[in-house]
């Protein structure tokens, strides 16, 4: 196996990466960097190019031009080198059902022909808490242990890269909440992840996220620095009939969004001067109770969707 590089600048330093399939343009110019032990979060549409960008960061996918560089290698000469540092798991878990989950990582551990191959099967079992599930045919396991004998297969091969492909879909939130706990775990040794989802609470678990809407990056930052470049105002208006009073206020001057939370309406836009002043008369009018409220990154994420035109809804991502 080649060594990789020394652990000196970005892990991902990538500029102007373009992809398209047949006429469609699913990522364009794509710049970004990701550094050692960063937890980066994908957000975005269906269809965005959110994978294929993660792909083609990480030597998986050949740009059609663009430049840069992974785990020190270059992306467009080195994958295979690259390849050999990363763990990927995909959405769809991919394991073997009628095995046996030590057979499963040992079957993997031959693929990457491990000479140690028994000390790092166990070794693997240990730190995802599956030791005691050992025998288990994996057919028999629920998702949350099904996620964990997939985290642990793509990592048997100590990999300083992962990229996790929405990873937690469908499964319950304890077992979400703790993937992300061993997620922060592995980032803390200085492995850096790359993950696409959307779960808002776990969008708010990375060290920084970006959003990518049908193949344009529309922000990128942490959560609070995303929140900020929106510079949306939120008001929270409670009451009766409010899905009509939602509807009712979409043209109104200064509301550019309303969104139902439980037995609340938030309400945001840009011109902070007129949204207050509609939200104020309105609530005297139906008497309803208006208060500010922090603008949350759901509230940011449901409106950039709503900003964003999809002008390749064919295109898979």
């Amino acid at each position: 196996m080649t060594d990789a590089p020394a652990d000196a600048g970005p892990v991902i330093d990538v500029h102007g990466l373009n992809k398209h399939f047949g006429d469609k343009h699913v990522v364009k110019d794509l710049d970004m960097q990701v550094q050692r032990g960063e937890i980066y979060g994908f957000l975005g549409p269906n269809g965005s190019g959110k994978t294929t960008s993660i792909r083609m960061m990480c030597g998986l996918l050949t740009p059609d031009s663009g430049t840069g560089t992974c785990l020190g290698f270059d992306i467009r000469k080195q994958s295979a080198e690259i390849k050999r540092h990363v763990g990927y798991m995909t959405q769809k878990f991919s394991y073997w059902d009628d095995l046996t989950i030590r057979e499963n990582l040992d079957f993997i551990a031959r693929m990457y022909e491990m000479k140690d191959r028994k000390q790092k099967v166990d070794q693997a079992l240990e730190s995802l808490g599956l030791a005691s599930r050992a025998k288990q045919l994996t057919g028999s396991l629920s998702g949350g242990w099904k996620q964990r004998l997939a985290l642990a297969a793509c990592m048997l091969h100590e990999p300083r890269l992962l990229l996790l492909d929405e990873p937690t879909a469908g499964v319950d939130p304890t077992a979400r909440r703790d993937f992300w706990e061993e997620l922060h775990r592995l980032a803390a040794q200085g492995i850096s992840v790359l993950v696409s989802t959307h779960y808002m609470d776990e969008a708010e678990r990375c060290h920084k996220l970006a959003y990518i809407a049908y193949g344009s990056l529309l922000a990128q930052g942490t959560a609070q620095e995303i929140i900020d470049s929106q510079q949306l105002t939120t008001w929270s208006l409670r009451g009766d009939n409010l899905v009509q009073l939602g509807s009712d206020l979409r043209q109104q001057p200064g509301v550019d969004q309303t969104v139902a939370f439980g037995n609340a309406l938030h309400i945001s836009g840009k011109d902070a001067d007129a949204l207050e002043r509609t939200l104020k008369q309105v609530a005297a009018e139906r008497h309803l109770q208006l208060e500010p409220a922090e603008t949350s990154l759901e509230d940011v994420f449901i409106y950039m969707m709503k900003q964003s035109t999809d002008n390749f809804a064919e295109a898979g991502a």
